[in-house]
């Protein structure tokens, strides 16, 4: 579904997360950028994990970009899920100037580090999608996560789908792809 949507004149990058225990799946290794225990509203999450997963992952793949020639005004983070989660959080405290964020199927982790931890992305565009029939990050997480990102982050959009689960649709994709072209135009 992607593929339809890709714009030409600009580069993705799909980063995998390494495979670890993680205690929500009874320990079981799978790919995770960091452990999760739960996916409930204000319940315990992995803070040392989610804040070396932005340091370490997501500020050194944007200093990898940056080395090739592209600024960081013209790169946008984003995700599905836990990834999704990892996006935001790093956009929202990442000390370089981002294009924008995206967050599909996601939520804000460690919301209450929020506003004191906001960097310099303040007022960049976010997207948020989510299905309204996701049974595995519900809902109602999502537009917590929101809501409480709109107390410190102006410029958000959000969509919720009808029928969609924790997956994504074609109408999912094509607001991303409006939503990447908004925030990088062809120069």
């Amino acid at each position: 579904m992607f593929q339809e949507i890709r714009e030409p004149h600009l580069k993705y990058l799909f980063p995998t997360a390494a495979s670890i225990p993680v205690t929500l799946n009874g320990g079981m290794r799978m790919p995770s950028w960091f452990d999760l225990y739960g996916l409930q509203i204000g319940g315990r999450e992995d803070q040392e994990g989610i804040k070396r997963a932005a340091k370490e992952i997501v500020s050194e793949l944007i200093a990898q970009e940056e080395s090739a020639g592209i600024k960081s005004d013209r790169i946008v983070v984003g995700g599905f899920s836990q990834g999704g989660a990892l996006a935001l959080y790093s956009a929202l405290t990442l000390d370089k100037q981002l294009a924008g964020a995206m967050s599909l199927s996601s939520w804000l982790p460690i919301a209450s580090d929020f506003p004191k931890a906001l960097s310099v992305n303040k007022n960049i565009p976010i997207l948020v999608c989510h299905g309204d029939s996701d049974t595995v990050v519900t809902p109602q997480v999502g537009l917590r996560s929101r809501t409480r990102m709109a107390e410190f982050a102006p410029n958000i959009t959000s969509k919720i789908y009808r029928g969609v689960g924790h997956s994504s649709s074609e109408e999912e994709m094509i607001d991303v792809r409006d939503f990447i072209r908004k925030c990088l135009p062809n120069l």
